[in-house]
């Protein structure tokens, strides 16, 4: 997958939606829509060639590509389709695809992540509730309402840990850059890791705070890329302190194994590698703030930022 910034998303990015005529794709695209996200085409096979929502339905993605120009998608699809409608997005030359269904099967993950190792697209998700560039687009399903314009960039594993994070920093005067869902599910597209670095090169976002969680080595491996030199500060808050050894927590990613992915040991290495690391979710948004208050560089632009700014973020 693209690990460059090329690709800009902004209120100009046109979105597809795969399965727009669902009633999640429905729902959905409505609140997109009234965000001011621009949802440029659906995809529906069988459908194609009628409006919905005031959008206009394609069989395929690569004839909603062809026609409109769109550049992202937003799937909603059932897990068994999920696999097909995320090659069908790449094939179709979709530089963004963010996945929102839940319970992807393992084997069909791991062909889509071989298929799009080194390729023009990044996937975000599956089991993602999407990317909020407050005030700007919103791909997805996080509320908009919670969020306000700013320089924190937001990196998330779990969905209601985000909308929590997310609603604390906008009530703490601490806006956000850009609002990442990563996605739930034991093989996501993208990881801390990849995230971090596009958030590094990102010239409006100016710290980063991480929402991770028992399972995996995704926190580590972000400790690893922190410890390397990370240009920015990074804050971060691991859930499940207290979770039981070989119990699912949650959702499928969330689940300690024969001694690994439990909460402290990924604590320690992001505190080893230099994070500043919130112990509780209640103290989230207020620490962010603060901590950002106080350091010395970035002054009084930082502390502006914090309460606004008129920028447009890049991911991709």
């Amino acid at each position: 997958m693209t690990s460059d910034l090329k690709m800009l998303i902004d209120e100009t990015t046109k979105v597809v939606v795969q399965g727009i005529t669902g009633r999640q794709g429905t729902f959905h695209t409505e609140r997109m829509l009234a965000y001011g996200t621009r949802i440029a085409a659906g995809t529906s096979p069988g459908k194609g060639g009628r409006l919905h929502l005031g959008v206009p339905v394609f069989d395929t993605v690569r004839e909603a590509v062809e026609t409109t120009d769109a550049s992202a998608s937003a799937i909603f699809v059932p897990p068994a389709s999920a696999e097909a409608a995320i090659l069908e997005a790449a094939e179709a030359g979709i530089r963004l695809i963010v996945c929102i269904t839940e319970g992807v099967p393992l084997h069909d993950m791991s062909r889509v992540m071989e298929s799009l190792n080194g390729g023009p697209s990044r996937l975000i998700g599956p089991n993602s509730p999407g990317i909020l560039i407050p005030g700007k687009t919103n791909i997805g399903i996080i509320p908009g309402r919670i969020a306000a314009p700013g320089v924190i960039g937001v990196l998330s594993r779990s969905g209601t840990l985000l909308y929590e994070a997310v609603h604390q920093l906008t009530q703490n005067g601490a806006g956000q850059s850009v609002c990442v869902g990563l996605g739930g599910d034991p093989i996501p597209g993208t990881r801390f890791a990849g995230g971090l670095r596009l958030l590094a090169e990102d010239p409006r976002t100016e710290a980063v705070l991480l929402i991770g969680e028992i399972g995996g080595s995704d926190e580590e491996e972000a400790a690893e890329v922190i410890r390397d030199g990370y240009p920015k500060p990074v804050f971060a808050y691991v859930a499940g302190v207290s979770a039981p050894a070989e119990t699912r927590m949650g959702h499928a990613g969330a689940f300690i194994s024969s001694g690994r992915g439990d909460a402290k040991s990924k604590i320690q290495a992001l505190r080893e590698a230099g994070a500043v690391i919130i112990d509780s979710p209640a103290e989230i948004g207020f620490t962010v703030a603060q901590k950002i208050k106080e350091m010395e560089h970035g002054g009084k632009e930082m502390e502006r930022g914090l309460n606004g700014y008129d920028g447009l973020p890049r991911i991709g």
